[in-house]
């Protein structure tokens, strides 16, 4: 059983078990919460579609830690004007350990 979510404007394909990095999200480590915004479920009898949404569906996970993924870096240059910019990012996130698929 898999099913499509939507967390932090981005989609995931997720099944019981996965553990998915997305955007920082304000809990706490270890406490658990549910995703309502389910868009697809599917079973080994077929696929339900929502639109958007599958009614009476939703995802539980765990969250298993806060961290910050490697920094990227950005140069800008201009040549033969003396123009250089150095920057860099690096990008917090919530690792969240999927418990269970329900609906």
């Amino acid at each position: 059983m898999y099913a499509v979510i939507e967390e932090g404007g981005k989609q995931y394909r997720v099944s019981q078990g996965d553990k998915i990095r997305v955007e920082k999200r304000d809990l706490a480590e270890g406490s658990e919460f549910t995703i309502d915004k389910v868009m697809m479920v599917g079973r080994d009898d077929g696929a339900t579609i929502g639109a958007p949404y599958v009614e009476g569906a939703s995802v539980t996970a765990k969250v298993v830690e806060h961290g910050k993924e490697d920094k990227v870096i950005v140069f800008k240059y201009r040549r033969k004007k003396n123009y250089r910019r150095f920057r860099g990012h690096r990008q917090q996130y919530t690792l969240l350990s999927v418990e269970a698929i329900n609906g």
